[in-house]
């Protein structure tokens, strides 16, 4: 009767030692899940993938899993990225894309992305980036892919060639630069950067110099976008001219029109004539403008000279012929007064 007893409380146990346990890791799994994943944003676990949208009370840097390999901040006040801004505490994260778009950003400091020594893929468009340091992106040796659409400030664009040149994107293979009013390539070599495509298109570049053109013309893998540009169609943009006609690197040469001058306003480059950006007949014909102004020039002169050494007869020319005109003048006043009176015609007949 009492191992039946026994048996009765062992397994009258046995649900409430499993109810036990199961609720502790469920406590343990959600402890977990609320240190990984910050409170406002979406986790999904199987990517690996942490999301914040439109929470502007997001701080940096953000708590979230060693092993989360994707992290989307989007619609947020973040107006800086500071120094280690994706490092809590110095740990380094998986992290293979990284997406900033529209977040306000307009400050890039030193080191901002340091620990994150796997990323791929990072996406700051559509902010105001006004200040970029020269050492934003160091740490990144394997990032592959630069998204910097609608999101350079003047001031902005001139400090980004020192922070691409600083050494630390020796394999960035794609750089997006569309719509930020640019006016000039901001690359000034392309060997340490193992570029294959080069997105420019929709900024305000007006001509490619002889320095672009090289580099261009040095890296053998870049292919350029360059569409939807206002160039200006003279001798200034002959060498990518024959760069153009050349070389098949520009993806879309066929939809590079002219802005200006105004009479090839629309005209494809690639359907200029030589003549047209020709920089030697441009000098030829601007030397021909200035040797005839001065042609023009000596024989003003020398007319004036003239005039200056006959002053004396000029006058008397002049005299003489004042003399004339008054005698003529008093004839046909004489004439004048007979034709009027009859009784001076009955006189004089």
């Amino acid at each position: 009767m009492e191992s039946r007893r026994t048996r009765l409380v062992f397994y009258a146990g046995a649900p409430l030692r499993a109810y036990v346990t199961a609720s502790a890791l469920c406590w343990l799994i959600c402890s977990v899940r609320a240190e990984t994943c910050p409170d406002p944003c979406t986790c999904t676990e199987d990517s690996f993938t942490v999301t914040c949208m439109d929470t502007p009370e997001i701080e940096l840097p953000l708590a979230v899993s060693p092993r989360t390999s994707a992290l989307i901040l989007r619609g947020l006040n973040l107006s800086a990225l500071p120094e280690d801004a994706f490092s809590a505490n110095g740990t380094a994260l998986d992290l293979q894309t990284l997406r900033l778009s529209w977040n306000h950003i307009h400050t890039v400091e030193a080191h901002a992305f340091r620990g994150l020594p796997r990323l791929e893929r990072l996406d700051l468009s559509h902010n105001r980036l006004m200040a970029v340091s020269a050492q934003a992106f160091c740490g990144l040796e394997e990032l592959r892919f630069l998204s910097l659409n609608s999101t350079l400030t003047p001031r902005g664009a001139r400090e980004l060639p020192g922070a691409l040149a600083a050494g630390s994107l020796g394999n960035l293979q794609v750089l997006e630069l569309s719509g930020n009013r640019l006016k000039v390539i901001p690359i000034a070599r392309f060997d340490n950067l193992n570029l294959n495509k080069l997105v420019l298109t929709n900024n305000s570049i007006e001509t490619i110099g002889k320095n672009n053109v090289s580099s261009l013309s040095e890296s053998s893998r870049v292919t350029v976008y360059l569409s939807v540009n206002p160039f200006r169609c003279n001798c200034e943009l002959e060498a990518f001219y024959y760069w153009l006609k050349n070389d098949s690197r520009c993806a879309d040469s066929s939809r590079l029109l002219c802005s200006l001058p105004e009479a090839r306003s629309g005209l494809p480059v690639e359907k200029l004539r030589k003549e047209d950006v020709d920089c030697i007949n441009a000098e030829l014909e601007a030397v021909s403008y200035v040797f005839l102004g001065i042609v023009l020039a000596l024989i003003g002169v020398v007319f004036l000279m003239v005039l200056y050494l006959n002053r004396g007869g000029i006058k008397r020319w002049l005299n003489n012929i004042r003399e004339a005109c008054r005698d003529q003048m008093e004839v046909y006043h004489y004439r004048y007064e007979q034709d009027s009176d009859p009784r001076l015609a009955n006189v004089a007949v």
